[in-house]
C-alpha cells in the first residue's frame, strides 16, 4: 500500500514539474477552461473575442480562432499553445508546431465532455485538484438539469440564426443537445451541414412550436420574419423568446447557464398551452 501511495504521490509530482507556466489559448472557451481549472494566472495570450472571466478578457490578443499572428504570439513565449480541436485550422497547428511550441489540442463533442476537457487542462497546467473538483461540481449540475427536465413534454424547436434567409442548426450543434436535453425536438436535426440557410417553404413545413434564437442575432429582424406567418403556431402563441447564444455555442461550464435559460424558455412554453 505504501508503495503505491509513494507511485501516486511521484505521478502528481512529476506532472506538476512538467505544467506549463505560460500559456496562450487559440478559442474563448479554452480560456474560460483554464479559469475553470484554477489556472487562470498561467494565461499570457488570448484571441479575439475571449472576454470572460474578467482577467481573461485583459490578456493580449495574438488573432482570432482562424487567424493566429505567430509573431505575436511568439512573442509571449508561451510554453503552451491550447488549441480547439474541430476549430483551429490544421494549418496553424503545423505552423505552431514547426516553431518549436508545444501545442496541446483539448476537444469537447458535447456537455459531457467539458468536464472531461477542465480535467486536462488542469493536468496539463498543473492544478488537478482545483480541476477535478470543477468538473465534479459541473458534472452533478448537468445530471440535475437531465433529470429534471427528463419526461418533460416534447415541444418541436427551431433554433433560428438571422433572417431572410433563415439559418439553423442540426444535430451536431452543441445548441441542438442543449434542445433535446430540455426535452424539445430540433426540427431540423437532420440537415445535411451543421448550419445552413432555409427557405420560408421548409420553415412553413417543420412546423416548429417554438422560435428560439440568440439576444445577439438582430432580434427586430427574427421578429419581423415571423410576422409574414401570422398563422403560425408560433406568432398565434406567441412563442418566439431570446436567449443568451454566446452561453450556449460556448463549451465552457457556463454553457449550462445558457442550458438553464434555454429549459426555462421552453418551460414557459409549455406552461402557456
Amino acid at each position: 500500500m505504501t508503495r503505491i501511495v509513494w507511485a501516486l504521490l511521484l505521478a502528481v509530482c512529476t506532472g506538476l514539474a512538467d505544467a506549463a507556466e505560460r500559456v496562450v489559448v487559440l478559442a474563448p472557451h479554452l480560456a474560460e477552461l483554464a479559469c475553470a481549472a484554477g489556472a487562470c494566472d498561467r494565461l499570457v495570450g488570448a484571441v479575439t473575442y475571449t472576454d470572460y472571466p474578467p482577467q481573461a478578457a485583459k490578456l493580449p490578443r495574438v488573432g482570432d480562432a482562424f487567424a493566429v499572428n505567430a509573431e505575436a504570439l511568439t512573442a509571449l513565449h508561451p510554453d503552451l499553445v491550447l488549441a480547439w480541436t474541430g476549430g483551429t485550422p490544421q494549418e496553424i497547428l503545423e505552423r505552431l508546431s514547426g516553431l518549436g511550441l508545444r501545442v496541446e489540442p483539448v476537444a469537447i463533442r458535447g456537455l459531457a465532455d467539458v468536464a472531461a476537457a477542465i480535467e486536462r487542462v488542469g493536468d496539463l497546467l498543473g492544478t488537478p485538484v482545483a480541476a477535478r473538483a470543477a468538473a465534479a461540481a459541473y458534472r452533478q449540475r448537468l445530471a440535475a438539469l437531465r433529470e429534471r427536465y427528463r419526461g418533460a413534454r416534447p415541444l418541436r424547436v427551431m433554433y433560428q440564426i438571422e433572417a431572410d434567409p433563415a439559418f439553423s442548426v442540426n444535430r451536431l450543434s452543441p445548441i441542438s443537445e442543449a434542445i433535446s436535453l430540455c426535452g424539445g425536438v430540433n426540427v431540423f436535426a437532420d440537415m445535411p451541414q451543421i448550419a445552413a440557410p432555409l427557405s420560408k417553404e421548409a420553415v412553413l413545413a417543420a412546423a416548429p412550436e417554438v422560435v428560439v434564437y440568440g439576444e445577439e442575432d438582430r432580434a427586430d429582424d427574427i421578429r419581423r420574419y415571423w410576422q409574414a406567418f401570422p398563422q403560425s403556431d408560433v406568432v398565434r402563441r406567441q412563442r418566439l423568446y431570446a436567449v443568451d447564444a454566446s452561453l450556449l455555442a460556448r463549451p465552457s461550464p457556463r454553457v449550462l447557464d445558457g442550458v438553464e435559460q434555454l429549459c426555462g424558455v421552453l418551460a414557459r412554453a409549455r406552461a402557456s398551452g
